[in-house]
């Protein structure tokens, strides 16, 4: 199972449309898909005791467990990714140890493209997952309405879907 993780709370997410994006390539390729959107399940805040028991937490904490690999698509909020993301890895911990994590980010501008980093290092550091190399960051002229608008940013969401499979389909051996 490939999971997709949409983390933007926002309701026109672009984001949002990043993810189904992914999701579609993946179903495409007859793979089983479960996205799981932050913005319908909600997570509450980390406080490092009884969120752990809540149920959404831990249907989290087994998808990510269960996973080949994992595709996050998060927005940019001041030159980082948004607090949901976080909080979701801070409530499932353990569960992304050794897993294969593909990143794709919605932003406002291009100034932000390493936004992504610090969440790539703990993801690497804390829980030894392999961040696939290439990531998509995508800003506002790529879509269109609900939809993805840039021939380009396309091409990168269908190399990082391949890649990821690649990697992920190698070590699942």
């Amino acid at each position: 199972m490939h999971l997709v993780i949409s983390s933007s709370l926002h309701p026109t997410s672009r984001s949002r449309i990043l993810a189904r994006s992914v999701a579609e390539r993946l179903r495409g390729q007859s793979r089983e898909v479960e996205v799981f959107d932050l913005s319908v399940r909600t997570l509450p805040p980390c406080d490092g005791a009884t969120a752990y028991g809540n149920e959404e937490v831990i249907a989290l904490g087994e998808l990510v467990r269960s996973a080949e690999a994992i595709f996050i698509a998060s927005p940019v909020y001041n030159y980082d990714v948004n607090a949901a993301i976080k909080n979701a890895v801070e409530l499932t911990g353990k569960a992304w140890t050794d897993k294969t994590v593909a990143l794709l980010l919605a932003a406002g501008g291009q100034g932000s493209y390493m936004s992504v980093m610090g969440l790539a290092n703990s993801l690497m550091l804390d829980f030894r997952c392999l961040i696939v190399p290439r990531f998509v960051y995508a800003t506002g002229e790529s879509f269109e309405g609900d939809s993805l608008a840039d021939d380009e940013i396309a091409r990168r969401v269908d190399t990082l879907v391949e890649e990821t499979l690649r990697i992920s389909d190698a070590l699942n051996v």
